[in-house]
């Protein structure tokens, strides 16, 4: 796996986000010891999905780039994260993610909501009724 840190900030530089990049890269060669088959693929990652740790409550997910950051982070994943992830997730997603290593170590993400600290993201699903 190829890791990058990037540093982010808002305007104000209230909040300091970190955060490390993993792109998979010989993990995509390898086989299941269960049943042979080559297991990221059959998980369904490919080489555009990156995973997004937070440094600071230690928690990560695995994400598309391109995707709806909004989306991504509220419906399909319950994290704790800093207040500067879902800013961070969606410069990300605005990035050329061929090689990482060529990302910024630090990015202003200019006027994004501040807050005194993270929180636990909460799956939003519908209302059956």
């Amino acid at each position: 796996m190829k890791t990058k840190i990037i540093e982010a900030v808002e305007n104000s530089q209230f909040n300091w986000g970190k955060f490390l990049i993993g792109q998979f890269d010989t993990e995509f060669e390898y086989e299941s010891v269960i049943d042979g088959r080559n297991l990221m693929r059959g998980r369904g990652w490919d080489k555009g999905h990156l995973l997004v740790l937070d440094l600071q409550t230690g928690e990560a997910a695995i994400f598309r780039g391109g995707g709806y950051a909004h989306s991504d982070l509220n419906t399909k994943h319950q994290i704790w994260v800093c207040p500067m992830y879902e800013p961070f997730l969606a410069w990300l997603y605005t990035q050329d993610l061929t090689d990482i290593s060529t990302l910024p170590a630090k990015v202003n993400l200019g006027d994004v909501p501040t807050d005194m600290r993270g929180y636990r993201r909460t799956r939003k699903v519908a209302d059956e009724t």
